[in-house]
């Protein structure tokens, strides 16, 4: 990597049958009839929503199946379990201790890359001209979703999908500053295609969250300025990540606690420890 590239966590995105799936449930679901006759997002269910879950499994016999006392998006022919997850992931807990007993517990979650704004006249209907945000999402943004569910994470039973898409976001103009935009409500998203996926089955698959020229020891603002992410972001990112074991925490240097990437199994015991065991 040249000193002026800026790293980006992208892996290609090679799945072409899962594209074909995605495909086919979004032409289903986002017609121009259905757009023309209820409206941008007056679906009973939101559409981002809907696209994912008939990518995951086509088949609606298999959709909305009640597991103990709750409702299980997906649950599959071989006996598994699939949820998709489009906000706060403080939902999914009390599913996952209900679940994970009985299933093994996929969880998407969908994240947009690049996002193409509409805003709604709440009054009239009335849509304004779409643009294009200039900000790039990125799949380190999952951690706050996920920080909800980290006692769940080592679970042997679950597994994460994150998805980064490109994505059409119709937003109310109803907002609190004079142009109604702060504040404003999100009205409905629209996936366009996926740009790229994560699945991540067991603790060593988070590795991939670690930059390449990380260098050892590393602190939190060398972290997120290797990955390219904000620094309020990097304290919670490696905190999961010493939490799953993938990183470790070693001492510290001033205020700031440094870090190493854990790459052997068997070793348990940081220098922090050990300075610890002998006072």
């Amino acid at each position: 990597m040249t000193k002026n590239a800026k790293y980006e966590l992208l892996p290609a995105f090679e799945d072409r049958e899962k594209e074909k799936r995605f495909r086919a449930a979004r032409d289903t679901i986002i017609t121009f009839e259905a757009r023309e006759r209820h409206g941008i997002g007056m679906q009973k269910e939101k559409t981002l929503h809907a696209v994912l879950k008939c990518t995951e499994e086509p088949d609606p016999d298999r959709q909305e199946i009640p597991v103990g006392s709750y409702i299980a998006d997906i649950l599959t022919e071989d006996q598994r379990i699939i949820e998709i997850q489009t906000a706060n992931m403080n939902a999914m807990r009390d599913k996952l201790t209900s679940f994970l007993p009985l299933y093994p517990v996929k969880i998407v979650y969908p994240i947009p890359y690049r996002k193409w704004v509409t805003w709604i006249d709440p009054e009239t209907g009335e849509l304004t001209v779409r643009n294009k945000s200039t900000r790039k999402g990125n799949f380190y943004q999952a951690f706050r979703e996920l920080y909800k569910i980290r006692p769940f994470l080592t679970d042997p039973h679950l597994s994460i999908d994150l998805i980064l898409l490109d994505m059409e976001e119709y937003r109310l103009q109803d907002g609190w500053s004079r142009d109604k935009k702060r504040g404003s409500h999100r009205y409905d998203r629209v996936p366009v295609s996926i740009v790229s996926e994560i699945l991540l089955e067991r603790p060593e698959d988070y590795m991939i969250f670690l930059p390449p020229d990380l260098p050892e020891p590393f602190d939190s603002k060398t972290f997120a300025a290797c990955a390219g992410i904000r620094g309020d972001m990097s304290s919670t990112i490696l905190l999961m990540l010493t939490e799953l074991g993938v990183a470790e925490r070693i001492g510290k240097k001033g205020r700031s606690y440094l870090y190493r990437v854990r790459e052997n199994e068997g070793e348990q015991t940081t220098e922090q420890e050990k300075a610890d065991t002998k006072t």
